[in-house]
């Protein structure tokens, strides 16, 4: 009971707050996500936060989530990152990760 199929992919749309524009945030994350294995897209908002959406297996979610929460691009300072509309997938919306502007 309770295991997690590893491979059971995982979407959700993300929300960075602090000091995150003007530092490469984008491309800095668009270069993790790659590394990592994460599909989705990333870009500024006019509000000037970071918003984007990211799929794929959990543990690499995890990660992901982890460096948009707590590590960012350098020189940044991140508040806080939102996480919503989060849900399981069958297969991925993506091919790679994009920024978009």
């Amino acid at each position: 009971m309770g295991t997690e199929d590893p491979n059971q992919l995982y979407s959700t749309e993300f929300e960075v707050f602090g000091q995150v524009q003007g530092c490469y945030f984008t491309k800095y994350c668009k270069e993790i996500a790659e590394t990592i294995g994460i599909v989705g897209w990333v870009k500024n908002s006019k509000q000037g936060t970071i918003v984007g959406k990211i799929q794929g297996v959990k543990p690499l979610m995890d990660q992901m989530i982890e460096w948009l929460s707590t590590v960012g691009s350098p020189g940044c300072k991140i508040q806080k990152c939102d996480l919503t509309n989060s849900q399981q997938l069958a297969r991925l919306d993506y091919h790679d990760f994009t920024i978009r502007f």
